[in-house]
């Protein structure tokens, strides 16, 4: 390696001279050693390696620390000056280097053995020695976190939210509470009570009907009274069916997104339609029951408090049982026992075994008196019935899943009509809004959302969000929705490609072109504005510009990944569609994946490494091409602290993503350094700071095959992250956003890619289930889930008392796979004595069927069959 010297800065805290070793396994590479924060006073060279006298800073935390790059054109690697001990050599198995003091005589084997003779592990190889993660290990390790629950229709913005203790109720439009004129056109929540009050402590249960649907159930213990609670949401006048949701018309609805931005015309248009779309014939209702019941000995008394608003005037008629503001309106109309509530606070006295029922209906916005007394005469079960019909229907029209493991059964389920819940737009087949928590949609945020809805064979609600996307696309092609984020149009661009691959609709995609070229266009301008000479190795030939929240302006990985992964998807409808567009597209993706991944290495061999658990040490990235390293290490200076973390820019807007957008293959040995430096710099127990589903180490751990990691990750941040009852999910550890969809839809797709993943030309089924699924008497099914590759489905019995697994594929269309697999572990890692109907790997526990012919049965024992 020929060295040179590159003298830069004054150190803050003095300099030093310092004498380093850098030794090679094998011959030394060529290359230049540079050094920025100090200077290269001598270089000596051998054939594995390199003395050097280095004199730099050593300042312990902030920019100006001396950094040694050891540049080559394969394997350059920076380390800080500070960080060469003798006694904690800096070893990169990977590399085959270490670099120590220049007094240490060992040679580099005998490094190493000191290092792996002290038996440490990082923190990944520790969960891969572990047993495998579940639910309730997670939960009993991670904080525990309760939200609000939301009721509403579906594709209309009016909605309710319900506290986490039963005690308000809070009218919605969507990412706004509702202004009233009787409070001067400010919101205003209701509150009620069941039960004495606030005490010692709670005895509340909540849960959804059935686990599953949008009905919220709810129980308070108070001493000996119980009462129990059930809340939904319906219409005022019509039953609730699907012919009776008219929706919100979309543009409307996304005004009421936090967030939200309009081009003039859509500003114009919106203003136009608001008025009418929001005085509709009829209002939704927030039905609700509560019923008190005194299992006890004696009689026991039952405390009611009627619905009534916080800071708000009104009146109370108890004749009819209305609450009324001062202009008339009524705001909620209430009963006990059938009957008009004569008080709006009540104690009654219940015999042993008896009950009581009180029954309040609140309109969204408050309805006249004739209204009121029409509403008030809807029987509560009748409502309740229609509602569970209403909910149950939209399931039938959906694949489905089965899963041995409840919680996660009825996660699937109820996640799909959560992000039903909050997709707004007008029925039956108009455009859709797919929001996010009180946000509008976002090209980033909402590709879970859309991309589940596809996966479960919702195919048609998936195009009309799709919709949204182009109907609000510039004139130039640049597609921008959300808070002046700047990487929407790669990343609708990849949600409109998965559409494709799952549907094959070329009508539509015809259609579609247009626009679809249009904003391709938008990228390759944008990318041809940085093809400037000035730019090589700080971001030549990639996009700039925010990527999130934080006015970060700069060359973001994360940002050009969902360029190139849009790019990509676009040449291959292309393919199909428009040939003749096809190459240029895919030349232009190909070109800027190139680019990017020039661009990672070049600052990944300039950034720090930084040491791991067991005495190694891993290269690392920074989330842009104008840094150097984990920002959350200050080499290059800055204040990086966001959304209560440290590490948030690092990890989850960092450069993992290039995994998972498929510009860095997930098997290559940068992949693994990403994992490494992210899991022991950015996790805890596996999972995200701040909002984890932010980063997608997960699906990168499950396409190398590391299944505990992705399970670590996978259960920790549900179990951190989501109402363990109502299954709803904030959108940061301190909450922010409730109702998250974005979060929930990521989980809905590690779960996805949990259970089956495609993987080139065939059909990867049970990738990543736990080992217990397979435990003796479970079943997982999966009916007419949707694939690249058309429906398919699974179907798996665990009969291990007899000593076999057994599994049936089926996907009949006329796209299928080249072949299928299907991972069946064994609860305790026993390996199968033989198999029917395939080929068994007994490393992977994959059973491979090839070629496929549309249908396998597949057997496997893991005890010798009987003569």
């Amino acid at each position: 390696m020929a060295a040179c010297a590159l003298s830069i800065a004054i150190a803050q805290e003095g300099e030093v001279r310092r004498s380093v070793v850098i030794q090679w396994a094998r011959e030394r590479p060529e290359g230049a050693v540079t050094v920025t924060g100090g200077r290269l006073s001598s270089a000596r060279e051998g054939p594995s390696r390199l003395d050097l006298n280095v004199e730099g800073s050593e300042a312990r935390y902030g920019p100006g620390a001396a950094i040694v790059t050891a540049g080559a054109a394969k394997n350059p690697f920076s380390f800080f000056l500070r960080d060469v001990r003798r006694e904690r050599p800096i070893y990169i198995p990977e590399y085959g280097v270490v670099v120590t003091e220049g007094g240490d005589s060992r040679s580099y084997h005998e490094i190493v053995e000191a290092i792996r003779a002290r038996g440490l592990a990082t923190k990944l190889e520790r969960i891969a020695s572990e047993p495998e993660e579940s639910f309730e290990e997670a939960a009993a390790n991670t904080r525990e976190l309760k939200c609000q629950t939301w009721l509403g229709l579906g594709r209309d913005v009016r909605i309710f939210a319900i506290g986490e203790r039963l005690d308000w109720i809070q009218p919605r439009f969507h990412g706004y509470e509702v202004p009233l004129p009787e409070n001067d056109g400010k919101p205003l929540r209701y509150n009620f009570l069941m039960g004495r009050g606030w005490g010692s402590g709670d005895d509340i249960v909540r849960r959804l009907d059935g686990g599953v649907l949008p009905i919220l159930e709810g129980r308070l213990v108070d001493d000996d009274v119980t009462y129990t609670l059930t809340a939904f949401a319906g219409l005022e006048t019509n039953a609730l069916k699907p012919e009776s949701v008219r929706g919100t018309h979309f543009l409307v609805a996304d005004g009421y997104g936090r967030g939200h931005m309009f081009t003039p015309e859509q500003q114009r248009l919106h203003d136009r339609l608001r008025e009418p779309e929001m005085n509709q014939p009829e209002e939704t209702v927030l039905y609700l029951r509560i019923t008190a019941d005194n299992p006890s000995a004696v009689p026991r008394y039952a405390f009611f408090k009627d619905v009534a608003p916080a800071g708000a005037p009104y009146d109370f008629d108890g004749g009819a049982g209305f609450s009324l503001y001062k202009t008339g309106r009524v705001f909620a109309a209430a009963r006990l026992n059938g009957k008009p509530l004569r008080e709006e606070e009540v104690a009654v006295e219940l015999e042993p075994g008896e009950s009581a029922v009180f029954e309040v209906y609140v309109p969204h916005r408050p309805i006249s008196r004739d209204r009121a007394e029409r509403l008030i005469q809807v029987p509560f079960d009748q409502a309740r019935a229609a509602c569970r019909r209403y909910w149950r229907a939209k399931l039938e029209n959906t694949s489905r899943i089965h899963l041995p493991e409840k919680r996660i059964d009825e996660m699937v389920r109820a996640g799909l009509l959560h992000l039903d819940l909050v997709t707004y737009g007008l029925e039956p087949d108009q455009t859709l809004t797919s929001t996010i928590g009180v946000y509008s949609a976002i090209g980033s945020e909402s590709s879970p959302i859309i991309q589940f809805m596809d996966s479960m064979g919702r195919h048609d609600v998936a195009r009309r969000a799709l919709a949204y996307f182009l109907d609000k696309q510039h004139d130039d092609g640049f597609i921008q929705n959300f808070g002046n984020y700047m990487l929407e149009t790669g990343a609708a661009l990849w949600s409109i490609g998965e559409h494709y691959r799952y549907t094959r609709d070329a009508e539509w995609a015809r259609r579609m072109m247009p626009k679809l070229l249009k904003s391709c266009e938008y990228l390759r301008q944008w990318r041809a504005r940085n093809l400037r000479e000035d730019l090589r190795g700080k971001g030549y030939g990639m996009l700039d510009g925010k990527t999130a929240d934080p006015e970060d302006p700069f060359h973001s990985f994360m940002l050009n990944g969902y360029a190139y992964l849009g790019l990509s998807r676009v040449a291959e409808i292309s393919r199909d569609i428009d040939p003749g567009q096809a190459a240029q597209w895919s030349d232009e993706a190909e070109a800027l994946k190139r680019d990017i991944r020039t661009a990672f290495f070049d600052v990944m061999g300039r950034s720090p490494v930084i040491p791991l658990a067991n005495g190694t040490w891993c290269p690392t990235a920074p989330p842009w091409v104008e840094y150097r390293g984990p920002l959350a290490l200050f080499a290059d200076g800055g204040k990086w602290y966001t959304h209560g973390a440290m590490v948030s820019r690092d990890s989850l807007l960092g450069p993992i993503y290039l995994v998972f957008q498929e510009v860095l293959d997930p098997a290559e040995p940068a992949s693994g350094f990403l994992l490494d430096f992210h899991n022991d710099l950015m996790t805890r127990r596996n999972a995200a700071f701040s909002q984890p589903y932010y980063s997608r180490h997960p699906i990168a751990h499950l396409r190398r095959g590391e299944v505990k990691a992705f399970l670590k990750a996978y259960y920790n941040t549900v179990a951190s992250l989501a109402d363990r009852e109502t299954y709803t999910f904030w959108e940061h550890y301190f909450g922010a956003s409730p109702h998250k969809t974005h979060e929930e839809g990521w989980f809905l797709m590690d779960t996805r890619w949990m259970l089956y993943m495609e993987r080139g030309a065939g059909l990867d089924f049970l990738p990543g289930v736990p080992r217990r699924y397979l435990e003796d008497g479970n079943r997982i099914e999966l009916t007419n889930v949707a694939t690249y590759f058309g429906p398919a489905s699974l179907a798996v019995q665990s009969r291990l008392s007899e000593g076999r697994v057994t599994a049936t594929i089926e996907c009949p269309g006329d796209r299928k796979p080249r072949f299928v697999e299907v991972r069946l572990p064994h609860p305790m890692a026993r390996k199968a004595l033989w198999v029917k109907g395939g080929a068994y790997n007994p490393e992977t526990e994959r059973v491979r069927v090839e070629p496929f012919d549309g249908r396998a049965d597949i057997v496997l024992g893991f005890e010798q069959p009987l003569e």
